[in-house]
């Protein structure tokens, strides 16, 4: 998210402990560089007048840092709690949103009942029957806790509640709904829900079967308390630190995860740009973040309402904790690590950070390297250097593993949430598949045409008819068609293909027929494996059957219906709609084979296999998992969440299709590690250090260590000031770089990939990058180095020449030094035989280009 507002850095700081003891370091170790620069200007100027504008330079990048670093800290953990909170503050309106869509569909639908209108009509007088065929409808859209029939004049003719009979209704929306052409739909409190503070109610008028006049009103009451409930307690954080709610049009809260802590009626505050800022109700602050609903299938849902989720700021930062670093393997950790630049600013920033720090102690240290007499002063400097410098790569270590942590634990818990609200929208999709399937197997008209013995033209045609009208309302279906009790296909809607060509099936398969015919009750259902069928052009899906059974006899199954779920765009607008605008996010649907569903990514085709963990596959219902992965060849996080039912549905009917969703948030390309700017200092053992010995310059080529002899190296700069120049040569001559001249005469030094000439590969530049100068005689050039390491003192012993050593044989290494009791080699680059090396004919000139 976009964090341009300006934002109150000790508003928040407060709140956040180990950015306050990070801020807290940095201001002691600005005092002690302050300190060391001053010591060595007053001890010994002349000696290190070298080094002093890298101490100023360090200096003055501290005091940038105690600004600039502790803010990109705060910034940076706002944002991360931003974007989770309002993750699931559009969850809560948007799954409201989806899930009303499907209750305007249902209303259209039952007030055309043709025996519902009847009875309202005064055609059929069986009261008992039509509660019957109204608990029969509830039994299968479970959402609903009440349905009435009225008159024009607000009389309830029917209604399914036994505790409290209602008489009749004055409220405006009777004759609002008279009025109308399409759905009502209301909430606040009614007449027609005595007893409840707000009702959500869907109503629409009835028409005569005969001559078409209005002749009454169907009311279908939506269980929105429990709808609310069910919500709040599958996505709510699992210690409620924060509150989830849902907002009319006048900030007003009409639903609340924890009353007792904010409750319905109250009017709080609502932040729904995203503005990093505190909001205060009821004498405690929050940070808030607000959603409009973005609609769904051109529905936007009751007119204003919102989803908001608010976090008490004294909460806000102080849980999340995240092991991600500690199971992530070594290396996907460093490469990740490079990316910080694009995908974590104020790490980057770290990182860079400690690379300035440890290329200052490192050229102290190379600078006082086997000297005396006067340098004894400043080598007094360096030690002091060396001390201030260990105790900042102590603090930017641990910066950057924290922070690391926070960035990684934040997008893991963001993936993981994501999964499992797509999971959750694939279940309740479905869900009302189930509920239609069913309920349009008890239409009469069909039950009818099917228990007849024979169906002429004119029964065929009534068949259609229903089935068009019924597919109009429901678009979620490619096709709706009806079978005999022999599978016979009697009728079908859109019976071409989307190419223009016929259905080519007349017949459902046999064991599909079979299972149709074994359903007990009117309750049940059977739903095809997704698989390719020729009733959706040959494309995998699901088709729901429902057995639809003898008028006068409901034992007896005459035949079935089928509804062919357009599950292609349907389940790609699911995926599409939770990714919201995360273009660099991919989400899947898979099945436990890991076989894909549906995909956001144009490279993972249906039908396909996901390459995916065997025990992910096997997570249990409503579990969820993240991790870090390499995907496609990029750094990815990688979240799971298996399906777990919703209401009835895949957990008490007998349906069992366990799916999973799949998110993938892609970091970058997988990059050569870079490290975390600690681990050197952990490959030599502590008394390595001798006397006597001689001193060498290490560092590292590819995670490999290698030395230079102190008194070759001058300085380290970082790679960054490389400029690139072509004039043909050599590949490794990579470009110039300048130098500081005491006399302030710009001079300039070839600078050669080390790592090239040793290995035969160009070296990866990153953040982490350096050129250590060299120099050989009177001549002097640069070495591009992956990163430094130290100076150290070994002992002769210590110290071991390689066979064949020489330029002849191309062989740059001349020696190895055994360390940590020769567990460790490192090699020794010669530097004689190095600068022959670059002086042959091809790169003659290379060298002595000093200028």
């Amino acid at each position: 998210m976009d964090l341009t507002t300006t934002l109150e850095i000790d508003t928040f700081l407060p709140y956040m402990r180990d950015v306050v003891r990070c801020e807290q370091s940095l201001r002691e170790l600005n005092l002690m560089w302050r300190m060391i620069e001053a010591s060595a200007k007053m001890n010994c100027r002349q000696e290190a007048k070298s080094i002093l504008p890298t101490m100023a330079a360090t200096r003055a990048g501290f005091n940038r840092l105690e600004q600039e670093l502790v803010a990109s800290l705060v910034r940076e953990k706002v944002a991360n709690v931003l974007d989770e909170i309002g993750s699931k503050a559009q969850y809560v309106i948007d799954i409201v949103v989806r899930n009303l869509y499907e209750r305007t569909a249902d209303v259209g639908f039952l007030a055309t009942d043709r025996e519902l209108c009847a009875f309202v009509a005064g055609l059929d007088h069986d009261r008992d029957a039509i509660r019957l065929r109204l608990r029969a409808y509830r039994s299968k859209y479970t959402v609903y806790d009440e349905i009435i029939l009225l008159d024009p004049m607000g009389k309830v003719l029917a209604q399914i509640e036994d505790g409290i009979a209602l008489q009749g209704s004055t409220d405006a929306l009777i004759a609002q709904t008279i009025a109308s052409d399409t759905y009502v739909e209301t909430f606040r409190a009614s007449d027609l829900r005595p007893g409840k503070r707000q009702a959500l109610i869907y109503s629409r008028r009835m028409l005569h079967p005969d001559t078409g006049a209005v002749v009454g009103v169907l009311c279908l009451c939506f269980h929105f308390e429990q709808e609310m409930l069910g919500i709040f307690r599958s996505h709510r954080d699992a210690d409620d630190r924060s509150n989830m709610l849902l907002l009319d049009a006048e900030n007003r809260v009409i639903a609340s995860a924890d009353e007792r802590w904010i409750s319905i009626g109250a009017t709080v505050p609502v932040n729904r740009d995203a503005h990093p800022r505190l909001a205060i109700y009821g004498g405690r602050e929050y940070l808030v973040r607000t959603f409009a609903a973005k609609g769904y299938q051109g529905y936007m849902g009751p007119p204003g309402w919102q989803g908001q989720v608010m976090l008490p700021v004294e909460v806000a930062f102080g849980s999340g904790r995240s092991n991600a670093l500690t199971t992530l393997d070594s290396n996907v950790a460093d490469g990740l690590l490079s990316h910080a630049r694009s995908f974590c600013p104020p790490l980057y920033e770290i990182m860079t950070a400690a690379e300035t720090i440890r290329r200052v102690v490192w050229n102290g240290q190379v600078m006082t390297a086997g000297h005396g007499g006067d340098m004894l002063k400043l080598k007094t400097i360096s030690e002091q250097i060396s001390e201030t410098g260990a105790r900042s790569n102590e603090l930017f270590s641990q910066s950057i593993r924290d922070l690391y942590e926070t960035v990684l634990g934040s997008n893991l818990r963001g993936c993981e949430f994501m999964s499992h609200l797509l999971v959750d929208l694939l279940d309740r999709n479905l869900y009302e598949r189930s509920d239609d399937c069913r309920w349009w197997a008890l239409t009469p008209e069909l039950r009818g045409a099917l228990a007849a013995p024979e169906r002429d033209w004119e029964t065929v045609e009534r068949i259609g008819a229903i089935l068009a009208y019924i597919n109009r309302l429901y678009t979620v279906y490619t096709r709706i068609f009806v079978y005999d009790c022999n599978g016979k296909i009697v009728a079908m809607t859109n019976p071409e293909q989307a190419d223009g060509s016929p259905v080519l099936d007349s017949s459902v398969d046999a064991d599909t027929l079979a299972q149709v015919l074994a359903l007990h009750c009117e309750q049940d259902y059977h739903v095809t494996p997704f698989a390719a069928t020729g009733l959706y052009g040959g494309a995998p899906t699901y088709v729901y059957h429902a057995a639809i059974r003898d008028p006068d006899d409901d034992a007896l199954v005459v035949g079935g219906i089928g509804i062919v779920f357009d599950s292609g765009p349907e389940f790609s607008a699911m995926l599409h709609g939770g990714l919201g605008d995360k273009e660099a996010i991919s989400a899947l649907f898979v099945d436990r084979q890991g076989r894909i569903i549906s995909s956001t990514d144009p490279t993972r085709l249906v039908g396909t296999r996901l390459d995916i963990d065997p025990d992910l596959l096997a997570l249990p219902n409503g579990n969820s998992a993240s991790r870090i992965v390499v995907h496609d060849g990029h750094y990815a996080v990688m979240a799971c969440t298996v399906s777990s039912g919703y209401r009835e549905f895949k957990i008490s009917d007998g349906y069992c299709e366990d799916v999973l969703a799949v998110v993938f948030d892609g970091f970058g390309v997988v990059r050569e590690p870079i490290g975390l700017g600690c681990r050197a200092d952990r490959l030599l053992a502590a008394d390595l250090n001798g006397s006597g010995g001689r001193e060498f310059a290490t560092f590292f080529i590819d995670g490999a260590l290698f030395a230079v002899a102190a008194e070759n190296a001058l300085e380290a700069m970082p790679a960054c000031d490389i400029s690139p120049v072509s004039m043909g040569g050599r590949t490794e001559r990579i470009g110039l770089l300048p130098l500081q001249c005491e006399s302030g005469a710009k001079r300039f030094a070839w600078v050669f990939d080390l790592g090239y000439l040793i290995r035969g590969k160009p070296t990866v530049i990153n953040s982490s990058s350096q050129v250590i100068i060299v120099q050989h005689a009177d001549q002097t050039v640069g070495l591009l180095v992956s990163e430094l390491h130290a100076v150290r003192e070994f002992n002769r012993e210590q110290i071991v020449a390689t066979p064949f050593a020489g330029p002849a044989n191309g062989n740059l290494i001349s020696e190895v030094i055994k360390a940590n009791d020769g567990q460790l080699l490192i090699q020794s680059v010669d530097i004689a035989n190095l600068f022959e090396t670059l002086m042959t004919p091809n790169a003659a000139g290379a060298v002595k280009a000093l200028y």
